[in-house]
């Protein structure tokens, strides 16, 4: 098994040389099907210390691999990591990859930046309360173009190019995400903003069992008499719902920041559930980061094993998280927030 895995992981150049080095060198970062060249024009000793670095990638790979071969892993997937097109093909690459190792990958992506922009077009108001945005029957209608159309089937379409499988999915396909009306607890009317009440899991399992990636745009269905209402969810919320119903092993959340920092913005590493409420009652975590830790929180509470708050704008930071901490795979260590209970 390990010698298999090794070998592998020789392969995934990308995983061994790129992954799990300085970000200085990440720019650096190939193919994860580029093939690995041992030859070096260095001297003996550069040669030695790089197949010593090599051997130690390989080895944190192949025991993260160990543990995460066959679980599902669910992947909020937005902000830099979404708008700029070379961070956009790297962690389609990291998707393809993953699903090659032989994890389960879920997709939950969001859009903000292309729903701002696509309602500025058309000339359609709009504005956050509580890290939310306040969601009209013209705004609803908007974001369910923007992320159900182009959005969801070029993030699709690029994990495929990369030679992994993946299928576009709304939330409103076979009730996938079925929500009644967001109730602000500080009495903001949010329209038509979804609260995820239940997760179809059952189509994501056969999609997933099919070895296909499910790639999920985070519009709603009402439920009852209300079934044919589409509800604006929080990417978030989506995620973090969906991971934990599908009892995921870890969820992972793509921000533009390095994860949750305290008052003097310094980056906290690890937070339990209880620690994540101190900060939130404190007014430490505020915002648009306020749904990330909520839901984190809420996933880890149904079961999942570990959330991860992690800067998107990394590159390959997808697969550096998932596979950099080895075998106990609770993160490389070099970014980031991991919450557990």
């Amino acid at each position: 098994m390990f010698i298999s895995l090794l070998m592998l992981c020789i392969a995934l150049q990308s995983i061994c040389s790129s992954a799990f080095v300085s970000p200085q060198r990440l720019h650096h970062t190939t193919t994860p099907h580029a093939r690995l060249s041992l030859a070096s024009t260095s001297s003996p000793s550069t040669t030695e210390n790089d197949s010593d670095s090599f051997t130690s990638n390989a080895v944190t790979v192949a025991g993260a691999v160990d543990t995460l071969r066959g679980k599902t892993i669910v992947v909020k997937y937005g902000g830099n990591a979404m708008t700029s097109p070379e961070l956009k093909q790297l962690f389609c690459q990291d998707v393809a990859t993953l699903q090659q190792l032989g994890l389960r990958v879920v997709v939950v992506h969001g859009g903000g930046p292309q729903i701002n922009k696509m309602l500025e077009q058309v000339g359609v108001a709009s504005r956050f309360e509580g890290g939310m945005r306040v969601s009209s029957p013209e705004v609803v209608q908007v974001a369910e173009m923007v992320l159900c159309g182009a959005v969801n089937k070029e993030i699709s379409s690029k994990i495929c190019a990369a030679g992994g499988r993946a299928i576009g999915i709304s939330g409103r396909d076979d009730s996938l995400l079925q929500c009644t009306k967001e109730v602000n607890k500080d009495g903001f009317d949010l329209g038509y903003v979804g609260k995820v009440e239940a997760v179809n899991t059952q189509l994501l399992n056969q999609l997933l069992d099919a070895g296909i990636c499910p790639v999920v745009s985070p519009i709603g269905t009402g439920m009852g008499e209300e079934k044919e209402i589409a509800y604006n969810c929080n990417a978030d919320v989506a995620a973090g719902r969906i991971a934990g119903e599908l009892k995921a092993e870890r969820v992972l959340f793509l921000t533009d920041i390095a994860g949750v920092l305290d008052k003097s913005m310094t980056l906290i590493p690890t937070l339990t559930c209880q620690q994540v409420q101190e900060l939130i009652d404190d007014e430490t975590i505020t915002g648009g980061m306020i749904p990330k830790v909520t839901f984190a929180t809420s996933a880890v509470q149904l079961g999942v094993k570990g959330a991860f708050i992690t800067d998107g704008r990394v590159p390959h930071a997808l697969i550096r998280e998932v596979l950099g901490g080895g075998a106990e795979s609770m993160g490389s260590g070099e970014g980031g927030t991991v919450v557990t209970l």
